[in-house]
């Protein structure tokens, strides 16, 4: 095993979140703009071969986490084969999958047999109006329809996640609270972040308030839960329910981050309120040794800024979140 990952602030870096398409089958409105077709070309996107070598990279300096990304990730053929390719590499202890579940009714077996060990799926709502036109399809049955198979097949850990926007009601998070406990889902309630000019127009709900609230009408005390991404959790006392909170605008988490995104076409993001970047696939494809891409690994991880900037420079960022991965 190579030395471990940090940047320059002394942050562990062992958790990517890898987009293998920034397609989608959705138009959710802080996520894509309607009639956007500006799509990386299929012959950029980094192919299986490409991924599986270059996480064996990350994998061999200690990044352990893996997240399947998208766009939406289902999309992507034979997704479960490469899925069982990265679960197989030496290191990696934990591969999840960041899906918004129209499709996942019919590879929810698959990938669990692959190695896929949890699910974050996108619920923004449980009323079919809202749904339709948050995402510009009428959907919501496919939504819970996935929720329920991938139960089925064995996911013991789903998590809901509902980014909850301006102009949400109490009651939407109340049902949304009452769906995920009846069902056994941990909730996690996603402030939007400004990404492309689509999503600041929709503005900013402070989850703060709401938190508070949770915890006084459940009797939820703070707790731990695997996965290692930002969220700050609550939890019933009987230790049945957990409720997250993603909160980049009202409460950063930039002094913990251990993550770094890898897009479709073999672009490392350093921070999704940052523009700082660096490009692997012309490595991969000029057929760059472990070492250089080793060493490349490194260089990038300097450029990992200390902080984002979405409330001092909410318009910094044009490009979408489908084009950074989840």
């Amino acid at each position: 095993m190579g030395k471990k990952l940090s940047d320059r602030f002394g942050r562990k870096i062992d958790y990517l979140r890898l987009s293998v398409t920034d397609r989608c089958d959705l138009r959710c409105s802080y996520c894509l703009p309607k009639g956007f077709s500006g799509f990386e070309e299929p012959e950029n996107w980094l192919n299986f071969d490409e991924i599986e070598r270059l996480v064996g990279v990350f994998a061999k300096n200690g990044v352990s986490r893996i997240r399947l990304t998208g766009g939406e990730p289902l999309l992507r053929k034979n997704l479960p084969d490469l899925a069982a390719r990265i679960a197989s590499l030496p290191g990696i202890k934990d591969l999840s999958l960041s899906t918004n579940a129209t499709l996942l009714e019919k590879h929810a077996e698959s990938l669990k047999v692959a190695g896929v060990t949890r699910l974050n799926i996108s619920l923004d709502s449980l009323d079919p109006g809202v749904i339709e036109k948050t995402t510009g399809r009428d959907v919501l049955g496919k939504i819970i329809s996935g929720i329920d198979r991938a139960k089925e097949a064995g996911f013991s850990m789903i998590k809901i996640n509902m980014v909850v926007l301006p102009g949400t009601h109490h009651e939407e998070i109340g049902r949304m609270v009452d769906f995920c406990r009846n069902r056994g889902l941990i909730l996690r309630l996603i402030e939007a972040m400004p990404m492309g000019d689509t999503a600041r127009s929709l503005g900013f709900f402070d989850l703060q308030p709401v938190k508070s609230r949770l915890a006084e009408q459940h009797g939820l005390i703070p707790a731990m839960l695997p996965g290692g991404g930002p969220a700050r959790y609550l939890q019933s006392t009987d230790g049945k329910f957990s409720v997250g909170f993603i909160t980049p605008i009202s409460q950063h988490f930039c002094d913990s981050c251990n993550r770094v995104r890898l897009g479709v076409e073999g672009t490392l993001y350093l921070c999704l309120g940052q523009e700082d970047k660096f490009e692997f696939r012309p490595l991969l494809r000029a057929g760059a040794t472990e070492e250089a891409l080793e060493s490349a690994l490194r260089e990038a991880l300097a450029l990992k800024p200390e902080r984002h900037e979405f409330r001092e420079s909410p318009k910094k960022i044009m490009r979408f979140m489908s084009a950074t991965g989840g």
